[in-house]
């Protein structure tokens, strides 16, 4: 997790990300509620035994407003490999120039091999890590709703070179009174050892919604189906931990409990404890929640 620094509305990501909102508070005062919200949230995870690595921003090159979400810049693989991700926004691609080496450390260098697909930001092809991706790591799967920030070429080529089957469709979000591609995957699907939240109706293809349910049907996975008002409470936006004694914990936002059907709930606390930190204002200015503020190690 990265621990902000000058966190606000980003205008560039705004262009295909239409769950930020600007509510025209001053800079400092944004920075200064998300960083009580993701202090808190650390504080969190680490009272439940879940490791937690804190990298801190700083703005002495330059701002990097989105850095509070590390998921999608690279990927952290079973193994030792490290995929470094192309970024949609100019403006996030600093990030990996920043904490790079930090997380090298983190994983472990001796044994860390780095493949690089930044390249692919020349050719404006991009592949946000796991906000594009939603990875079934023990039956290697991967999930894609394909958008500008979800190339589906590339997407097959990292399913090709890590051992993923690649499970690629396109989802939508009403805005504006229209149809539009939802930006990551991430905010539409979590998956966990047991069970998938995903929102259905936003795959609006019958045969891509289909092919999707019998992917996961066929991993064993109890689906929870939720609905697009939930998605802009980030009820897809979630991520299962692992804590002291192996216990599993999945991680969502307060706004998403609030959210749920007790019997949506339920679902996910047959095999999974529930911890909702409240991230609203990361929400809200960001666009993302706590699963975009994750980005998991495999050391």
């Amino acid at each position: 997790m990265v621990r902000p620094v000058s966190f606000y509305f980003n205008q560039e990501t705004a262009a295909n990300d239409f769950y930020q909102h600007n509510l025209g508070e001053k800079r400092d005062i944004v920075q200064a509620k998300a960083l009580i919200e993701f202090d808190n949230m650390v504080a969190l995870l680490q009272s439940k035994g879940i490791t937690v690595h804190v990298l801190q921003d700083d703005n002495q090159v330059c701002d990097t407003p989105d850095s509070i979400f590390p998921n999608n810049w690279f990927v952290s693989l079973e193994g030792g490999r490290l995929v470094l991700c192309p970024m949609f926004a100019h403006d996030r691609r600093t990030e990996r120039l920043k904490f790079l080496g930090a997380l090298v450390e983190s994983i472990g260098q001796s044994k860390l091999e780095v493949v690089n697909y930044t390249q692919h930001e020349q050719n404006d092809v991009f592949l946000e890590g796991t906000g594009a991706m939603v990875l079934d790591r023990a039956n290697k799967k991967a999930y894609c709703c394909l958008s500008m920030r979800a190339d589906e070429a590339l997407f097959n080529t990292f399913c090709a070179e890590n051992g993923f089957k690649p499970v690629a469709f396109h989802a939508y979000q009403t805005y504006q009174n229209r149809r539009a591609a939802i930006y990551h995957t991430n905010v539409m699907m979590a998956l966990g050892e047991k069970f998938c939240v995903i929102c259905l109706s936003s795959i609006d293809d019958a045969a891509e919604r289909a092919r999707v349910v019998q992917e996961l049907e066929e991993s064993g996975k109890e689906i929870v189906d939720v609905t697009e008002e939930q998605l802009n409470h980030f009820a897809g936006n979630e991520i299962e931990l692992e804590g002291t004694g192996g216990k599993r914990y999945t991680v969502m936002t307060k706004a998403t409990y609030d959210c749920l059907t007790p019997e949506q709930r339920a679902v996910i606390e047959k095999s999974s404890e529930i911890i909702a930190p409240d991230v609203k204002t990361i929400e809200t200015y960001g666009g993302g929640s706590v699963r975009c503020m994750i980005s998991e190690l495999f050391i």
